[in-house]
């Protein structure tokens, strides 16, 4: 008897097109030169898809029609897609952002002066899970790829029809501050940083590009030996046992181990002159008393730093309170006492989803760690009942 025919999925024998949009210089040109291309295509490309946000090889015109064609069969520039905007009165704009797999990140552009920060995310939600963060409680689902990373540059440009223009300027400074742990998520980070300073991308000096982090401090160490990006920490508290309470992997790397990484960091640097931003975020009756700030001024004592003060922007299932203005002051007047360079975060887009995962939670919960925040808070308020 002969045995039945195997069917074959054709789809599946097909291969993935390479996504060029999160390729970096190096990379561009080996792929061209693994196509037996000169690698002066690989500028070309890029200039194409970071300069003039094009989309469409058929419109690269500088390019051969042979090449377009071979281009169109095995690549493609392709960016996340926009499913969620919203405007701010204060000019800030926020989107939720579908990648692959229809997970969602958030990705907000603030306007301050000459200025305009976009803040990118790494990671679809974050498994760090600090006690005071809407993302945290939307549980973890995976890694965003380079070309999910830098495309959120690519969409905000497009967004104010910059390319149009040839003023992609509109985004100049970017912080590694959204959803997720950058340096979880090592490699494809680094990969779109490169892109964001490369110039034949985005030209974004590393003085403003940012990485923000908790404190994986073996990945700390790896990218003082790769990267010059300004790093900022997201400390929060000023000893051991309220940051391990308010950050989890503090227990894991305790902030002696994490300032000490930092110092390392700065001195791989090639400018002296630069320090680490210390982000703390001030919260009601937990961190913001004057004593604490006098005990975090001891503990920088010899971190060459700045402090941003960031006053807690509330969301459902925290059930922490932003600080009054007066403590924001009385903290802030410590520190700045103590001879620190010491900055207030204003608070921005009050009149949308401002607090980082709040509008992604809004549009859809993937996951069932905000139904257990929840039940854990509804079963607090009985008890106490």
């Amino acid at each position: 008897m002969n045995p039945a025919p195997q069917t074959v999925d054709a789809a599946a024998q097909v291969p993935a097109k390479v996504n060029l949009l999160g390729l970096s210089r190096q990379q561009m040109e080996d792929f061209f030169l693994q196509q037996g291309e000169k690698k002066f295509r690989a500028q070309q490309v890029m200039k194409w898809i970071h300069h003039t946000g094009t989309t469409d090889f058929a419109a690269m015109t500088n390019i051969g029609k042979a090449l377009r064609e071979k281009l169109q069969s095995i690549a493609e520039v392709r960016p996340p897609e926009i499913v969620r905007q919203q405007d701010s009165s204060d000019g800030t704009r926020k989107w939720a952002i579908k990648v692959t797999g229809g997970g969602l990140v958030e990705a907000v552009l603030i306007p301050v002066g000459d200025r305009a920060t976009l803040c990118v995310s790494s990671q679809v939600g974050c498994s760090l899970d600090c006690s005071f963060c809407s993302t945290g409680k939307q549980g973890f689902q995976r890694d965003l790829t380079a070309a999910e990373i830098i495309g959120q540059v690519w969409l905000a440009i497009k967004s104010y029809d910059a390319f149009k223009s040839d003023n992609t300027r509109v985004v100049t400074n970017v912080v590694m501050m959204g959803m997720g742990e950058p340096l979880l998520n090592f490699d494809n980070v680094v990969t779109a940083m490169d892109l964001m300073m490369d110039d034949l991308a985005y030209g974004i000096s590393k003085r403003r590009v940012t990485l923000s982090t908790s404190g994986v401090v073996p990945a700390l160490d790896k990218l003082a030996k790769v990267s010059e990006v300004s790093l900022a920490v997201s400390l929060h508290a000023p000893n051991d046992e309220l940051r391990n309470e308010l950050v989890p992997i503090n227990r894991k790397y305790p902030i002696a181990v994490l300032l000490e990484s930092c110092r390392r960091y700065m001195a791989a640097q090639t400018d002296r002159s630069r320090v680490v931003t210390i982000e703390y975020t001030l919260i009601a009756g937990v961190n913001d008393h004057p004593d604490q700030a006098r005990e975090l001024a001891l503990l920088l004592r010899d971190v060459p730093c700045k402090i941003n003060l960031i006053p807690f922007n509330p969301f459902d299932q925290s059930g922490y309170h932003r600080p009054s203005g007066n403590a924001v002051s009385r903290f802030w007047q410590v520190l700045v006492d103590a001879g620190y360079i010491v900055t207030v975060r204003t608070t921005r887009g009050d009149d949308i989803d401002a607090a980082c995962g709040q509008l992604v939670g809004q549009v859809v919960d993937r996951t069932r760690r905000s139904e257990r925040h929840k039940a854990a808070s509804n079963s607090q308020i009985i008890s106490v009942g």
